[in-house]
């Protein structure tokens, strides 16, 4: 595989906005990256500290805890370093850099959401059978899945990527590298690599999605046909809080890469690419604090005997 691209770096446009409004925008992702980090690592000790969330289900939040702080700081980094700087550049390394990690913590996550999603359906529709179905290792072992596919999806889509040439011109009307973008750049014919991609995508992505789609239908289902309003409560604040932590993940990927091209996509496609990449991350940890009972109990243990 021979790379016979020219451009040595890409301009990031990111938002074009007055100095100081640079430096406001500055300070608010600052605050959501410090925020996210911080939620995200408390979680994570939490998890650890307390016999009690030593399940299956919570070893997957541990996971999709760590995912989101290092999701995060895959484009938060560079991006708070071009509100501060004239020349917005990225070199072409690091560019194809952070397209390899971007799509590896987001197809691990996608999958440590399905796992989720497979995990409360055992508990949720079929209870009895939990011990036995997620049983030694099984949530390791999907765990371990997710990593080790996450990997080879995208080292697929960035060999494919640098296999391009990219001849200039070398403008990103974006705030950090994403597939989309280079393929534009593109001065060969990306056509290939979008057939493999989306062909393997969908494969993946489809699979993942209609995985969780289902088992959340059985789980309504099921929840909806309980007699006790207690253990209709009990039940759905179990998996209350993943399903809206999967509602945002997915919401705004499937509306980036399914709607329609317009005049202002661009400007869209940044404002979403912000939801997915940089607020998702910091939302989850505050959603499963404040909706999930067993998290805001371990919460209070662990903060009152260090209090």
């Amino acid at each position: 595989m021979v790379n016979q691209t020219t451009v040595s770096e890409f301009i990031l446009l990111g938002f074009s906005t007055s100095s100081h409004m640079q430096v406001l925008l500055f300070l608010m992702v600052l605050a959501i990256y410090i925020i996210t980090l911080l939620g995200n690592i408390v979680i994570m000790l939490v998890i650890q500290a307390d016999p009690h969330l030593h399940t299956p289900m919570y070893f997957f939040l541990g996971n999709l805890s760590f995912i989101d702080i290092c999701y995060s700081s895959v484009t938060i980094p560079k991006m708070l370093q071009t509100f501060l700087v004239e020349r917005k550049t990225i070199s072409f390394s690091g560019c194809i850099t952070q397209v390899f990690f971007f799509v590896f913590f987001a197809t691990a996550e996608g999958l440590i959401l399905t796992a989720m999603a497979y995990d409360r359906y055992i508990a949720i529709c079929q209870p009895l059978h939990y011990a036995a179905v997620m049983k030694n290792w099984v949530h390791v072992q999907l765990t371990c899945s997710a990593w080790i596919t996450g990997f080879f999806y995208s080292l697929l889509n960035t060999l494919l990527t640098m296999d391009l040439q990219f001849c200039g011109p070398s403008i990103i009307n974006h705030f950090s590298c994403e597939l989309p973008q280079l393929f534009k750049l593109s001065c060969s014919d990306p056509f290939t690599n979008k057939m493999v991609i989306f062909t393997v995508g969908i494969s993946l992505w489809g699979g993942a999605f209609l995985i969780t789609l289902s088992s959340y239908v059985c789980i309504i289902s099921t929840i909806l046909r309980l007699q006790s309003v207690e253990g209709k409560r009990k039940a759905f604040s179990t998996c209350s809080s993943h399903l809206t932590v999967v509602i945002l993940y997915y919401g705004p990927i499937l509306f980036r890469y399914l709607k329609p091209t317009t005049q202002n996509s661009e400007d869209q496609d940044k404002c979403i690419s912000m939801i997915y990449s940089i607020l998702t991350p910091m939302l989850n940890p505050v959603i499963y604090s404040l909706r999930n009972q067993e998290v805001k109990r371990a919460l209070g243990n662990v903060f009152g005997k260090t209090g």
